[in-house]
Order: C-alpha cells, then sequence, then structure tokens
C-alpha cells in the first residue's frame, strides 16, 4: 500500500473528529477510540469512524461489523485491495501514552516484505499520525508545511507510527517505511503462530515515538485499522477488537 497515500488521507480526506476527552485537562482514565464491542450487527460503520479510500485505487478491502466469537468486531477482508477504516482524534500521548487492542488474523502474506514497495502489504496493521507542531521544525522544513497548507488547506502530519502483524519481519523490528521514512514500521506480531486466535497488544506511544524519532511525540491526530493485499496481489482476513488509550 502507497503509505504517503495513507498519511495524507487521514489528515485531508474529511473533517476533523475532535475528542475533548482527550484533552490537556481531561481526567478520564482512559479514552475509547474504537468502541466495536458497543455496535450492533445494523450498524454499517462503528460510531466516528470513517472509510479511507485513494483515488487509483478501484478495489477495497472491505470492513464490516461482525459478531466474532460472541463478541461484536471489526471484519476486513482484502483480496489484491487497499483501505482502510480510520477516526480523526485528537489525543496527547504524553496523557494517554498507552494503546491496547486485539486482533486475529486468517493468514499471512507469502510476498510480503516491510523493506520493499512491492512488499508494503499486511495483513493487519493500526496506523497513528501526529499532529503537525511547528516549534519542531527548522525554517526550510516550516516552508514546506506552509506550502501543503496552501494547497490542501491543513498542515499534514508531522510522522506516523505503524504497529503491524508481519509475515517474515521478526518481532521487535523497527524500520522506515519503504515510502518514506516519516512512517516508522513496527512489528508487534510475526509469523503464522498465532493464526486463528486472538492477540492482545499493547505499546506505549509516548516511549516508541521517542525511541523512533528521537524527541516526545506532538498530539496524536488520527488512528486507522487497515488490512492491504494490493501490491502483493494476495488474499487476507483479519479481525479487529477495541482500541483503547489509557494513561497507565
Amino acid at each position: 500500500m502507497h503509505v504517503k497515500k495513507i498519511f495524507w488521507s487521514l489528515f485531508f480526506s474529511g473533517l476533523i473528529v475532535w475528542a475533548s476527552v482527550a484533552g490537556a485537562n481531561s481526567t478520564e482514565s482512559t479514552v475509547m477510540v474504537g468502541h466495536f464491542s458497543s455496535a450492533s450487527p445494523e450498524d454499517a460503520q462503528p460510531r466516528g469512524w470513517e472509510p479511507m479510500e485513494f483515488k487509483k485505487i478501484t478495489n477495497h478491502t472491505t470492513y464490516d461489523l461482525v459478531r466474532e466469537d460472541g463478541m461484536m468486531v471489526i471484519k476486513a477482508h482484502s483480496n489484491a485491495a487497499s483501505s482502510g477504516l480510520m477516526r480523526r482524534i485528537s489525543i496527547d500521548p504524553m496523557q494517554y501514552p498507552v494503546i491496547s487492542w486485539r486482533w486475529k488474523t486468517r493468514n499471512m502474506l507469502k510476498n510480503g516484505d516491510v523493506t520493499l514497495k512491492s512488499g508494503d502489504d499486511y495483513p493487519a496493521r493500526i496506523y497513528i499520525t501526529f499532529a503537525y507542531d511547528s516549534s519542531r521544525l527548522g525554517f526550510f522544513e516550516k516552508t514546506k508545511y506552509n506550502a501543503a497548507k496552501l494547497i490542501y488547506g491543513e498542515y499534514p502530519p508531522m510522522g506516523a507510527i505503524n504497529y503491524i502483524w508481519d509475515g517474515k519481519a521478526p518481532q521487535g523490528t523497527s524500520v522506515p517505511n519503504a515510502y518514506t521514512s516519516r512512517v516508522m514500521m513496527v512489528v508487534v506480531e510475526s509469523g503464522g503462530s498465532n493464526l486463528n486466535t486472538w492477540v492482545e497488544e499493547r505499546r506505549n506511544i509516548r516511549e516508541d515515538y521517542r525511541k523512533l524519532f528521537g524527541q516526545d511525540p506532538p498530539m496524536i491526530s488520527g488512528v486507522a485499522i487497515m488490512t492491504d493485499t494490493d501490491n502483493t496481489g494476495e488474499e487476507a482476513t483479519t479481525f479487529y477488537g477495541d482500541i483503547i488509550f489509557s494513561k497507565k
């Protein structure tokens, strides 16, 4: 999947949904970003989430609310396809650094390769973007961002982290995306030993950002789930459970 398109789409393809509960003065211990378990099968999309599609890609991944193992979740199915499901939400990762979620995938991709553009497909990923912060940029970088704002009407994100389930790269691998170094790929699950099994994940975004980018993270501007197979031409099915941000 062309990560640059995802990177910009999470910021530009619709109205931003701001969550006041995640603001600087929030006293809540958690932020429920993806409350899929509270949805009903009749709902077209989970509340606050929207499709993320790309102009030059006509074959889209499908995302449906389904009951799986007694729980309402998102089922993603991709057959040589690509699109995502996203939520635009402002979260302070200094206050809510921990993201937790659960996912279950049915198969790995034979030709996926995190180091190559041709292999930049994953059966499962969580995509997090970080908002523009002018105080972190030099003159020339600010000029580029200001030019982008004139074209698109908004500043692009500062960077992004992808938490991925990869078929080959070892768990714990962290590398720049094959398309842009502003997106970092973090392998949280590897291989097929946990296929068809619900896996609980938990990451400290604040600490990951510090390790990957060498500074504290700016505000989070969006979260997306994505199962994509357009580069490899393969097929994948993954289930995504609730996505929660927390203070501890």
